[in-house]
């Protein structure tokens, strides 16, 4: 294990001075949802026969620009919604402020949602007042919210990026975790310890976590298990494999009888995927489902509507190239004959 050191300019500043040169000259393959505000970490579902779509809310922000992440500050979360793609995208205004949660502090980051029984559950990482990142569950009538938050964070939860994926049994899963600032590194021991210590680059990476959801959805029904995440020989992926070590962002959807457990790879921005036969996994690498875009960080989800497909993204170039300000955009998603994920380059 390693205490991890960075330099005096942090990745996310060398970044954005790049793409705010860069921004005005690329050709993305598609335009923000919506222009109004600035969105990030994209969540989608279909629900009522509408795609709704949870971001995070990015807002401007005094905070400096580091690779923890502080300048992302957001505060609230709004819920968009489109029924047909390429139409109009609703905005449904704020369904949840930092202000209404009990327990959170600050940095309400990358939610996701999910319904049962007529009910809606979004759930949400923020920074509790001792700087901890838990994960939150707040609950609507309406898949549009608005949402009222549980008065504590769900039990025995940490790190961030919460994705909720429902089984063909109507079991529902709860897939977290991000390093870096999203914190995993800090629970490498089962308790929190306020450092930053890694794997060596020889040995295996940090996993994301899994734990099976409760039958009202609050809590989590199991211990919280690691998802092993496998190279073509069997091996867990090591620390220092870059391009497809687990950072942050996990996702996970079926296609053909398989599970498809996909997240970003932080700092060399791609968006990656691995199959497996069950949602604990383990799963094996297979490759890029999304190129790197404007901005530092990249976050995703996938859904299928009205018999195709579709990514959703998000990238900074209606802001310019402002890191943290993002805007949520979406492309159809394509498989080969094998089931493989056609690989999205997100400017032409």
């Amino acid at each position: 294990m390693l205490t991890k050191t960075r330099s005096a300019k942090s990745d996310a500043e060398r970044i954005q001075e790049q793409d705010i040169q860069k921004a005005s000259s690329l050709n993305a393959i598609s335009e923000p949802l919506i222009n109004h505000i600035y969105t990030a970490d994209p969540s989608a579902h279909v629900f009522d026969n509408k795609i709704y779509i949870y971001p995070s809310h990015d807002i401007e922000s005094d905070e400096p620009i580091n690779d923890n992440g502080d300048q992302y500050a957001m505060r609230d979360y709004h819920v968009l919604s489109l029924s047909q793609i390429g139409g109009e995208v609703t905005d449904h205004g704020c369904v949840l402020d930092v202000d209404d949660v009990p327990w959170a502090e600050k940095q309400m980051w990358a939610p996701d949602a999910a319904e049962k029984n007529g009910k809606y559950y979004l759930y949400f990482p923020a920074r509790d007042y001792e700087g901890i990142f838990r994960l939150g569950v707040a609950i609507a009538d309406k898949p549009e919210g608005p949402f009222k938050a549980e008065p504590k964070p769900i039990e025995n939860s940490f790190s961030i990026d919460p994705a909720i994926f429902q089984n063909d049994d109507d079991q529902y899963y709860a897939y977290f975790g991000g390093i870096w600032g999203g914190q995993l590194q800090r629970w490498a021991s089962g308790e929190y310890i306020a450092e930053d210590v890694y794997p060596a680059d020889a040995e295996p990476a940090l996993l994301p976590k899994v734990a099976r959801l409760s039958e009202d959805m609050l809590a989590f029904s199991e211990p919280v298990q690691d998802i092993q995440i496998l190279d073509e020989h069997g091996e867990l992926i090591k620390a220092g494999d870059n391009d497809r070590r687990f950072f942050e962002g996990p996702w996970l959807h079926k296609y053909q009888g398989k599970y498809y457990f996909s997240y970003s790879t932080g700092d060399t921005h791609k968006i990656v995927y691995a199959t497996g036969d069950s949602p604990y996994g383990p799963f094996t690498y297979q490759g890029v489902i999304l190129e790197p875009v404007l901005g530092w960080t990249t976050h995703h989800s996938i859904a299928e509507y009205q018999g195709k497909w579709y990514l959703f993204y998000h990238d900074c170039s209606l802001s310019g190239g402002q890191t943290h300000l993002r805007s949520v955009k979406m492309a159809e998603l394509t498989y080969d004959k094998h089931g493989a994920i056609n690989t999205i380059k997100p400017y032409k």
